[in-house]
């Protein structure tokens, strides 16, 4: 048993971290496996604004880089890789990195979620410049402006809803000729004076103008009319997709891949298994709210080890 430790984290961002600096504090000396793309979503934002304790804000990059330094200082051990394969079935639990097996008593997923991407030309150029996936992030940087929403679910809508609040109109783009958004969601939108629908069409390339969105290109999908709307930020909502593949065969996740936790605490169905941040939250997807998740996951899993030890 001398290497099996006491708790594994899987994943990085505001949940992987705190949960590290938690569990970091509490003397379990965590192992994260960051991913080969480590702090998560926030990598790729600009300026946070709506982080608690930044009066001016921080670059997205910058607050993950703080919160990581914060927990290695109290011990946490962080290994930049991916996991590759998972058995979180027996009681102590393995997490595989290649070829190279980590075992633990614990084990915290923190795994995220991934926008879904139109996968057009110019959107991953300008992610981060233009081009977002979250209005309550970013909407505040387009003021008096030209924007888009791709989408016609519930999501879309209230981020375009959200976002009138900045800007001169919100065109929502849409591939069919009507929204599979709840009634009162797409009621709401129809309605706003800001807003107004392009049905039936696809986007088809997200224009660059010097090194910002300088507008859309999309197609209709009846006529085969091609045009280029004037916007200068574009929000893709056509969904999430949680990054649960590694383990949804192993543990309880929901229709859509989300895992399931026993609320208001962070437990898997597996014994020793806890998840937080957006690999559960898909309602509210903000940074303060998985790191919230991240604190109460490595607090569980605390008295986990505690009750294996009595």
């Amino acid at each position: 048993m001398d290497d099996v430790r006491n708790l594994i984290i899987v994943g990085s961002g505001p949940a992987g971290y705190t949960a590290a600096l938690y569990a970091a504090r509490a003397n379990l000396r965590p192992l994260v496996i960051e991913g080969v793309q480590s702090g998560g979503a926030l990598m790729t934002t600009t300026d946070v604004e709506n982080f608690p304790g930044f009066p001016d804000g921080i670059m997205g990059p910058d607050l993950m880089d703080s919160m990581r330094k914060q927990a290695e200082r109290f011990g946490a051990e962080l290994l930049t890789d991916d996991a590759t394969r998972v058995d979180l079935t027996s009681g102590i639990k393995t997490v595989w990195v290649g070829a190279t097996a980590y075992r633990a008593k614990a084990v915290i997923l923190a795994t995220g979620s991934a926008w879904r991407p139109l996968d057009v030309p110019g959107e991953q150029t300008l992610l981060g410049h233009g081009v977002s996936s979250c209005a309550t992030c970013d909407g505040f940087f387009f003021r008096n402006q030209a924007i888009a929403v791709v989408g016609g679910g519930d999501s879309a809508m209230e981020e375009a809803t959200f976002l009138t609040r900045f800007a001169d109109t919100v065109r929502i783009i849409h591939r069919r000729g009507s929204f599979r958004a709840s009634k009162i969601m797409a009621e709401r939108a129809l309605t706003n004076p800001k807003i107004n629908v392009l049905w039936n069409n696809v986007v088809t390339e997200i224009v660059e103008d010097d090194g910002k969105v300088g507008g859309v290109k999309v197609r209709d999908v009846n006529t085969g009319e091609e045009k280029t709307l004037d916007v200068k930020g574009v929000f893709v909502a056509i969904g999430h997709v949680p990054r649960s593949e590694l383990f949804r065969d192993q543990i309880d996740v929901d229709e859509a891949g989300y895992v399931i936790v026993d609320q208001p605490s962070t437990r898997t169905s597996g014994p020793g298994v806890f998840a937080a941040g957006d690999l559960v939250d898909h309602v509210y997807r903000q940074a303060v709210s998985a790191a919230g998740t991240g604190c109460s996951a490595a607090l569980d899993a605390e008295r986990y080890l505690a009750s294996q030890e009595s």
